[in-house]
């Protein structure tokens, strides 16, 4: 390495690239060698040290890791989002990962470009951590998110996966269905929906449920109504379902899609329940107090976060370990925003 890349190097503090530049191996095998993987070589594990010293990477965490082998964080990839389940699910991986003796690293994804989700996997393999938890969709997978995967113990949480994670998820199938069938039973000759994006794997798996509930009952599904998870385009929407005579029950992807959904009706005159019926998913703590409250399904966060934080320590005590699948069960909450279907006139 010339002066003046050593200067360049000094003029930041180093990362786990800059070490691998100087040794002359790739991040992967850095991470490996700080965390003691079997799979490196003596040599290798020697040029990688020399470079740690040499740039003064990281050096109290680094010699922690050597002389323990293990540096006692886990890492959370996340959507750049203000979105209550994505702060949940967060809530619950802290506080799960702090009762088993870990600390937490988080780190944000501006997208769900795979491109912008290997960069945020690339800045916790940086840290050392011990392990990873994918709290996004991952929709496609680049060579460099598997070789992440591969070295690093993941976990998925929203369905999708790699050659090499495992999967904590909620059936999002059975939400909807739950959802749909309520509203059918209380007389609804059918359910209007409003979806989240299609990129959101829980988003395509509700979407089904609900078609397919509606045509096991023998009804012709609606046009689907499309949303983005805010409570700005369950308002727009709800402006356009609001303005059709024959909608008189909408299952609703998420709570806060409701809440803007429930506003528009509001504006446009139709009273909820009497008019129509608005069930949501997630069952976030506002839900209960909106005007009217919201009949919702309840999503386990805390329950799905402990689940990763479970399975991802055992998959870090044995990376061989095989885990099946976990699935955890939503919960329909019935409160003031359904009711019978209206009469007609």
């Amino acid at each position: 390495m010339s002066n003046t890349e050593l200067r360049d190097a000094a003029a930041k503090p180093p990362g786990m690239t800059d070490v691998a530049r100087v040794a002359g191996v790739s991040a992967q095998t850095v991470s490996r060698a700080l965390s003691g993987h079997p799979n490196v070589q003596e040599k290798t594990r020697a040029r990688v040290l020399a470079a740690v010293e040499q740039l003064g990477y990281r050096k109290n965490n680094a010699a922690r890791i050597l002389s323990s082998g293990h540096s006692r964080t886990i890492g959370i990839v996340l959507l750049q989002t203000n979105s209550y389940s994505r702060t949940a699910v967060t809530a619950g991986v802290e506080q799960a990962a702090r009762e088993a003796g870990y600390a937490v690293s988080a780190a944000t994804s501006p997208s769900l470009e795979p491109v912008a989700i290997e960069e945020a996997m690339s800045r916790l393999a940086e840290q050392s951590v011990e392990g990873i938890i994918l709290a996004l969709p991952l929709i496609q997978v680049t060579k460099g998110i598997e070789e992440l995967t591969k070295d690093i113990p993941t976990i998925t949480i929203d369905g999708s996966r790699t050659s090499s994670t495992e999967v904590v998820a909620v059936d999002q199938s059975q939400a909807a269905k739950l959802a749909t069938q309520h509203l059918l039973d209380l007389g609804h000759e059918t359910v209007w929906h409003v979806s989240g994006p299609a990129e959101w794997l829980d988003a395509v798996s509700r979407s089904e449920g609900w078609r397919t509930t509606l045509e096991a009952a023998g009804i012709a599904p609606p046009p689907e109504l499309k949303g983005d998870w805010s409570p700005a385009s369950g308002y727009q929407n709800g402006l356009i379902l609001g303005r059709i005579p024959d909608v008189t029950a909408v299952f609703v992807s998420s709570d806060e899609m409701a809440f803007g959904v429930i506003r528009a009706f509001h504006e446009l005159g139709k009273r909820i329940p009497e008019d129509v019926s608005v069930v949501g998913v997630d069952d976030i703590a506002l839900a209960e107090y909106c005007s009217p409250s919201l009949t919702t399904v309840a999503q386990p966060f805390s329950e799905m976060a402990r689940l990763a934080v479970s399975h991802l320590l055992r998959y870090i005590a044995d990376p061989g370990t095989t885990l099946a699948p976990a699935s955890v069960e939503p919960r329909l909450i019935v409160r003031a925003s359904t009711g019978p279907a209206p009469a007609r006139p």
